[in-house]
């Protein structure tokens, strides 16, 4: 088993709006642990980074929130994606590529 890393500076509001892009409406419990399990257990969301960083995207108007019941009868808030948290996601995701190709290159070029 992997050891668990911290997601990299700038990239949690990416994973966030990824995650609700594939699955739908999810609340902030649900982004936390499909991002662990998707990514092996090897990235790990904390708490105290999660939330701020969904209120940055309900500020900014990339993801709306609507408080419902989980499975459990527990009052959460539901986040799904908005038009323009999409066209973000995209924006985010294509300067992601081009900064982690850019970094491998200089890593093979070593």
């Amino acid at each position: 088993m992997s050891a668990r890393e911290p997601i990299p500076p700038g990239t949690l509001e990416m994973l966030i709006l990824k995650s609700v892009a594939r699955r739908g409406e999810m609340h902030g419990f649900e982004i936390a642990d499909y991002i662990q399990q998707t990514s092996e257990d090897v990235l790990t969301v904390e708490e105290g980074s999660l939330y701020p960083a969904l209120q940055r995207l309900l500020i900014k108007g990339w993801i709306i929130g609507e408080w419902g019941k989980t499975a459990d009868n527990r009052r959460a808030r539901y986040y799904r994606l908005t038009a323009t948290g999409r066209k973000q996601l995209e924006d985010q995701i294509e300067r992601y590529q081009r900064v982690s190709q850019a970094i491998a290159r200089v890593i093979e070029m070593a």
